[in-house]
């Protein structure tokens, strides 16, 4: 089982072929009128450009003298959604597509529910930022949410195969670019909020404001699990009559108490209309994935898995690429990769493993061409939990790594053990001869990342493999 690299309907030359129908999109970086010509040369029978897309004269031309037909529309994006839907004859409409939006927690949560229902017997696909399956059988990704083009044609092998429920993470970007246009859910999840992708809105409010547009794609009367206990996603219980809140308050439709000790796996009582089922997972630990589990759990059980089922599920549940992900190295000290990338997100991992070890090593650097805001707040948190501070550089993408660098260090009080190695690798290196027998290293921001980003291009880099040479 393939998704075809062909598409009917294609927003990258990458998958124009003959009889395509190109959407030229005028993004940030790229402007996609730039590649019509291209996609005339590969066969593309039409072209939608947005109105934003300015047409040079060697392209019009080459229109011209193929005569193809070159339609001008309000929003390019919004096209790409509804054309590629309906060449694939709407098959998100035989599926049953349950969302997960929020800051951090989106792909463990995914990943859990999808287990769930999946051990509960149904047959299941998923959409995560780590990658993307269904069934047995794994695709590579590069975005959380992908392109219109690529998830109806996902959505039609779906189909094909027999699946009967689809879990998707849908980012924030998602929602404001169309990606999951025309898409009706069966049920979604807000794991939390909290201020992120500054690159991209211009205010908190604004991203916010982009994350409550998933209400709208709720069909009539679909669950909606909110966090109770974060303050801004709780107002969306408000707005949504069937929402139920989650998390460890007294006051969520469904609370969530934890009972075991931090430095253990974990197993949580979650509570709803004074009936109490116990779920116990060996892999996860942490107070943040309480909140993951509640409302992984929450939702199955609001789609009809049984409290027995959960618990099972949860019981044989696999580690998540990339989060929380540890290894044992050979001097004895341990190993752990994890995505985080935000302040928050930095305090919950570096609270859970400070529990875990007496000398914390911290590795981390933070992404180019992104939001420069939260650099030097993850540099205080960062050393404000470890012993040892390595700021190293994380995907610099056009920025300079020393500039990066500085924004971090910026937020590091003084006094503190702060090492700065530019070379990814060798920073593993240099924290691993610091490292002693009951040393945890953390290797934060690249999660499961076979790559680092350097200019436009991405260079093969797996901190899974350096790990496991030490």
């Amino acid at each position: 089982m393939n998704i075809p690299t062909i598409l009917p309907v294609a927003c990258h030359t990458d998958n124009v072929g003959k009889g395509t129908v190109f959407v030229a999109i005028k993004g940030k970086k790229e402007d996609g009128s730039a590649h019509i010509v291209k996609a005339l040369e590969l066969g593309a029978r039409a072209v939608y450009v947005d109105q934003a897309c300015e047409l040079d004269d060697a392209t019009r031309n080459e229109l011209i003298r193929r005569d193809t037909p070159c339609i001008v529309v309000d929003d390019a994006r919004l096209v790409l959604a509804q054309l590629s839907a309906m060449a694939h004859d709407y098959p998100a409409d035989k599926l049953r597509i349950v969302a997960v939006t929020g800051t951090k927690g989106k792909t463990t949560t995914v990943f859990l529910l999808e287990h769930i229902l999946r051990t509960a017997g149904y047959k299941t696909a998923l959409l995560s930022t780590v990658r993307n399956s269904i069934g047995d059988t794994i695709f590579k990704t590069n975005l959380t949410t992908r392109q219109p083009d690529y998830l109806q044609a996902f959505f039609a092998q779906c189909v094909t195969a027999g699946v009967q429920i689809v879990v998707m993470e849908v980012a924030a970007q998602a929602l404001s670019l169309h990606r999951v246009a025309g898409l009706q859910f069966d049920g979604a999840i807000v794991t939390n909020f909290e201020a992120e992708h500054a690159e991209f809105y211009a205010t908190i409010d604004e991203y916010f404001a982009a994350k409550c547009k998933l209400i709208d794609h709720l069909k009539p009367g679909a669950p909606l699990l909110v966090n109770g206990d974060d303050a801004r996603t709780r107002t969306l219980a408000i707005a949504v009559p069937q929402a139920l809140t989650f998390g460890t308050g007294k006051d969520n439709s469904l609370r969530a108490e934890r009972l075991s000790a931090p430095q253990d796996p974990l197993t949580i009582s979650l509570s709803r209309d004074g009936q109490s089922c116990k779920y116990s997972c060996p892999i996860l630990m942490g107070d943040f994935n309480v909140y993951n589990m509640c409302a992984a759990a929450g939702l199955a059980s609001c789609l009809g898995v049984s409290c027995e089922a959960i618990a099972h599920a949860s019981a044989t549940f696999k580690p998540v690429p990339g989060r929380l992900e540890m290894y044992t190295l050979s001097n004895g000290a341990r190993g752990c990769i994890d995505y985080a990338h935000t302040p928050a997100s930095y305090t919950s991992i570096l609270l859970t493993l400070r529990a875990l070890t007496d000398h914390l090593i911290v590795v981390f650097g933070a992404g180019g061409e992104r939001d420069k805001t939260k650099r030097p707040i993850m540099g205080k948190v960062a050393s404000d939990f470890a012993d040892v501070t390595i700021v190293t550089s994380d995907n610099p993408r056009s920025e300079k790594a020393e500039d990066i660098a500085c924004d971090i260090q910026a937020g590091i009080p003084e006094g503190r053990i702060v090492l700065l190695e530019l070379d990814r690798e060798k920073a593993i290196q240099l924290a691993y001869s610091h490292a002693k027998p009951t040393s945890i290293i953390v290797l934060l921001g690249k999660g499961p990342d076979e790559y680092q980003q350097i200019g436009s291009i991405k260079y093969p880099f797996s901190e899974k493999a350096i790990l496991q040479k030490l």
